[in-house]
């Protein structure tokens, strides 16, 4: 019998001749894997050739939904996109919410999966079992925003729309799209890893859906009570901080901790940062009145309207406006990125560089740090760019659009992501490359939160805040952010498994603080929906068996100890912290938490599962 939340099955479509076929998905691999990122994880290992190059026909693209979406629990219309990213060569996967979530799934699958290269842009339309291919000339250089209000026009009602910006489009030479381009969908982003230029390369403009049909969940009384009850509590404290300010409450904590990465990671504090960020109501960690607005300004940003995702009661989206500029979403990290990494203060510049990244459709973080590095070399002479330098607003904007359509000789050396930048400019420019794996480093300094160190080091993903929440045993206080060791370990793997199973569930993590006793509600949740009886323990072993599964990948495509590293300047430039306090990363401690995590994790001293793990992961 399948399991409620289920359809039991994927699409997979070969945009090549526009035919497809339905992968069954059995019980015991759902049940193993859950959906999201880590359904994801399992398709990708399946489906992939060994050694298939991202940006090739063979490379398949994954949108992957949950057992969760669909129902009446907050924050469940998500879906995770995977792929072998063209950034790192390796397994990536973005989460994004969106009505597209909910229109995806009910075309009757949990996943759909696209390989082959089309051989003239298109748009692939999915309604049901019905799937056909529309010539997208017509669409042609347009920002994903404007695709998808076009084709919805012309598709009519029920159609939801994932759309790639003209930095994901092969170029007129045939060139490949920027390597961390993005898809787009009623203005939410699957961003990191380069997933826009994976679509661009198979000659996809959009991917439209339409619902067909229903989804069961097993105990429907059950899911309605617990829908309540979450609804509930996503009201409460926990959340407070995301509902009056949002992620952007963390400028100014992090600033004043020296956590805030600035010019490239030269320094942690940032001295513009007040003219960008603001305490929400109550202090800068958000334990303030749930029911507080949020502040009408912040660093001359006005804000203009709140809002929330698909199928979500918390409200994080603050949308702000310099001026008479454009309105534009504003976060933690695209603010950090854009913000303090280029050593920008003004907050309209800032504003309008988040905007120009979503329309050009690429990843902040990426463009941020790759700018930022390539302020660094012009600085230090290594680029023939004497105009781009740290601060420089005018700069910035510039940069980003000559990367967005790699229309200089920098855009295009910029477009490939600061990794490869260094390994072609060279001069020791790799010493100073703000990347893990090739994936560019979020806003938070390793130097000053050792368990968040390790996160980024060994993630699958590269340098991810999502994927490892580890800076909250750094932020918590029951750990010596300065001082990491064995407890630092456990705390970052305990991050990671959490973050597994809310990846694949899928649930935002905004919510992560209102559980008390996380993976036995969630499997209570997960048996509710499905009908299987599962226990706290399973899911602790679903969370480690997806880590694994993706370690188990990325060991396939090519991965070596040494890409579980963080970059030489965090690990040989010490900082002073106002305290007075040296805060150090040596090499010989980041050694020494990789070593302990591997063998907390149950792997050899070169980070690879023993052959036992084979028969669990069901990869076969």
């Amino acid at each position: 019998m399948l399991a409620g939340g289920y359809f039991g099955r994927a699409l997979i479509v070969d945009v090549t001749d526009g035919t497809s076929q339905s992968l069954p998905l059995p019980d015991e691999v759902l049940r193993a894997y859950v959906g999201g990122a880590g359904l994801g994880a399992w398709l990708l290992y399946g489906l992939s050739p060994a050694g298939a190059d991202p940006l090739g026909p063979d490379a398949p693209l994954a949108f992957v939904f949950s057992p969760l979406v669909g129902t009446p629990l907050t924050t469940s219309a998500k879906f995770a996109v995977v792929a072998k990213s063209p950034l790192t060569g390796m397994l990536t996967d973005a989460l994004a919410s969106s009505q597209f979530a909910i229109a995806g799934k009910l075309t009757g699958h949990d996943a759909i999966v696209i390989r082959g290269r089309s051989s003239t842009l298109s748009v692939l339309l999915i309604d049901g079992d019905s799937v056909r291919l529309s010539d997208a000339a017509g669409l042609a250089g347009l920002t994903a925003a404007d695709a998808d209000s076009k084709l919805r026009d012309q598709l009519g009602r029920g159609w939801r729309v994932a759309a790639i910006g003209p930095a994901g489009e092969i170029g007129p030479g045939g060139e490949a799209g920027v390597r961390y381009a993005t898809i787009s969908h009623d203005g939410r982003h699957a961003g990191r890893g380069g997933l826009g230029a994976v679509m661009g390369a198979k000659n996809l403009k959009a991917i439209a859906v339409r619902a067909a049909t229903r989804v069961a969940t097993a105990h429907p009384g059950e899911v309605l009570t617990f829908a309540r009850d979450l609804r509930e509590r996503s009201f409460g404290p926990a959340t407070a901080k995301y509902r009056e300010l949002g992620t952007l409450a963390n400028l100014l904590a992090f600033n004043a901790i020296s956590t805030l990465p600035t010019r490239n990671f030269q320094s942690a504090t940032f001295e513009g940062a007040d003219r960008l960020g603001a305490e929400a109501p109550g202090g800068a960690h958000g334990a303030g009145d749930a029911e507080a607005d949020p502040p009408p300004e912040i660093g001359g940003m006005r804000r203009v309207a709140r809002s929330s995702c698909a199928s979500c009661t918390i409200g994080c989206e603050h949308i702000y406006r310099v001026g008479r500029g454009k309105k534009t979403r504003v976060e933690y990290e695209n603010v950090f990125a854009l913000g303090p990494m280029c050593g920008v203060s003004d907050p309209e510049a800032v504003l309008a560089a988040s905007a120009r990244c979503d329309d050009l459709g690429i990843d902040t973080i990426s463009a941020g740090g790759t700018i930022a590095w390539a302020m660094e070399c012009a600085q230090r002479g290594l680029i023939d760019a004497p105009w781009l330098r740290f601060g420089d607003s005018a700069a910035l904007l510039r940069v980003l659009d000559e990367i967005g359509h790699r229309s200089t000789p920098l855009g295009s050396l910029l477009s490939e992501g600061s990794r490869s930048a260094s390994r072609t400019v060279g001069a020791g420019s790799a010493s100073f490359a703000p990347h893990v794996k090739g994936m560019e480093m979020p806003g938070y300094e390793p130097r000053t939160l050792h368990s968040m160190a390790l996160g980024l080091a060994v993630n699958a993903r590269g340098a991810d805040h999502n994927r490892s929440g580890a800076y909250e045993a750094d932020l918590s206080g029951d750990l010596d952010r300065l001082d990491g060791g064995d407890a630092h370990v456990a705390a970052a793997i305990e991050t990671e498994d959490r973050a597994a199973v809310m990846d694949s569930m899928i649930l935002c993590k905004f919510l992560r603080g209102v559980f008390t006793d996380p993976f036995a509600e969630w499997a209570e949740l997960l048996s509710g929906v499905t009908g299987w009886d599962m226990t706290g323990t399973e899911l602790r072993d679903t969370a480690r068996r997806i880590v694994m599964a993706k370690r188990v990948y990325n060991i396939r495509e090519g991965w070596q100890p040494g890409d579980d590293w963080l970059p030489d300047r965090l690990l040989n430039e010490p900082l002073t912290l106002p305290s007075g306090r040296v805060a150090t990363l040596t090499a010989d401690r980041l050694r020494a938490m990789i070593d302990s995590y591997y063998k907390m994790r149950g792997l050899d001293r070169q980070g690879r599962p023993a052959a036992g793990f084979a028969d669990d992961l069901r990869l076969a």
